[in-house]
């Protein structure tokens, strides 16, 4: 076997492997490239147009502040309807919760010791949840020196990105530069897909979640409609927790009302998947629904909630990784065999 002819494909596994294993040996340093990544791939195609008007480094840094500016806005906006509400709901959800233990326990009598058992254990994870939530928020706020280093990458990214593109792929044999870049290319236009799609359908739900439930006049409008918004970067899982969090809830008000919600929560999930993922992403992904569950079961499993959100992300990197090294070792191993068969016999083989 020519190893050599396979190289590239060698060097590429071994490439990929190291960079995703980062996460899991140096996890903030692998988050800041991963989030300052996602920066620029969003703000790619607003600096490729400015670079026609004005040089890129400007562009890059007018964008950038930009949307540092629209971002505090949407925060300031978003708080001042949310963190008073979160707040309310984690005060309440005690007295929440013994209202929902109440009602499933007067439907299920004979279920009801094992009822509140379950009950008791899912009460205090979700108490300590909900905290540990509000430390998260808290906990990003204070990490502004990350901010700043991720603002920092992500402005060298939009600027050099090419260059560092193609200097990546200048450490690879010279015959397959070509072939590095149109790999990143591809990687980077999926990654570009995805987290845009999911971006916008994740504040397409929030605002639906939001009005269903400000028109029904049901309480903690702001804190579902971040639960749902948040829960679509998940996939699969996410959109059904969320679904099943908000019927639960709302049982405390109505069981009427609760059957409504999960109706209006069925609905919403089929337009997502039927409708809008195929609208906004169409079949660029390809990716199997039971390999996205076991992918998010993976990701959760090693990184927790992290992992669940880059489980998808990650998927499509490995994907494509297998694809490209599949098709170039089929393409070099057809090469040789034709080699093989036009190769010409030796004249002086044959007189002796």
């Amino acid at each position: 076997m020519q190893l050599g002819a396979y190289r590239t494909s060698i060097l590429l596994g071994i490439t990929f492997t190291l960079l995703l294993s980062t996460f899991w040996f140096l996890p903030q340093l692998a988050f800041i490239i991963f989030l300052s990544l996602l920066l620029q791939l969003l703000l790619m195609p607003i600096v490729d147009r400015l670079e026609k008007k004005i040089p890129r480094g400007i562009a890059a840094a007018v964008v950038l502040l930009a949307f540092i500016l629209l971002a505090f806005g949407l925060l300031g906006l978003v708080s001042s309807s949310f963190i008073p509400t979160f707040t309310l709901f984690v005060t309440d959800f005690p007295e929440i919760s013994n209202k929902m233990q109440a009602t499933f326990a007067s439907h299920s009598p004979f279920l009801s010791d094992e009822i509140d058992s379950i009950w008791k254990d899912l009460r205090a994870a979700s108490i300590d949840a909900l905290k540990s939530s509000l430390s998260l928020l808290i906990s990003i706020f204070s990490k502004f020196i990350d901010l700043i280093i991720i603002l920092f990458v992500a402005f060298y990214l939009l600027k050099d990105g090419e260059a560092i593109k193609g200097y990546i792929a200048g450490l690879f044999p010279t015959r397959d530069n070509s072939r590095v870049i149109r790999l990143f290319n591809q990687i980077l236009s999926a990654l570009r897909t995805y987290i845009c799609s999911q971006l916008v359908i994740c504040c397409i739900t929030g605002t639906i979640v939001f009005l269903y439930f400000t028109i029904r006049g049901l309480p903690y409008a702001s804190v579902f409609a971040m639960v749902s918004g948040v829960a679509e970067f998940i996939p699969v899982l996410g959109p059904t927790v969320a679904s099943a969090f908000g019927t639960m809830l709302t049982a405390t008000e109505d069981v009427w009302i609760a059957l409504q919600t999960l109706g209006f929560y069925v609905i919403l999930t089929q337009v997502n998947h039927n409708i809008v993922y195929p609208t906004l992403i169409g079949k660029s992904l390809n990716l199997h629904p039971i390999a996205i569950i076991l992918g998010i079961i993976l990701g959760g499993e090693v990184l927790g909630a992290a992992g669940m959100f880059l489980a998808v992300p990650f998927i499509v990197i490995v994907k494509l990784v297998i694809e490209d090294i599949f098709r170039d070792s089929k393409a070099t191993h057809d090469c040789l065999m034709q080699s093989r068969w036009l190769k010409k016999p030796d004249p002086d083989k044959k007189k002796q």
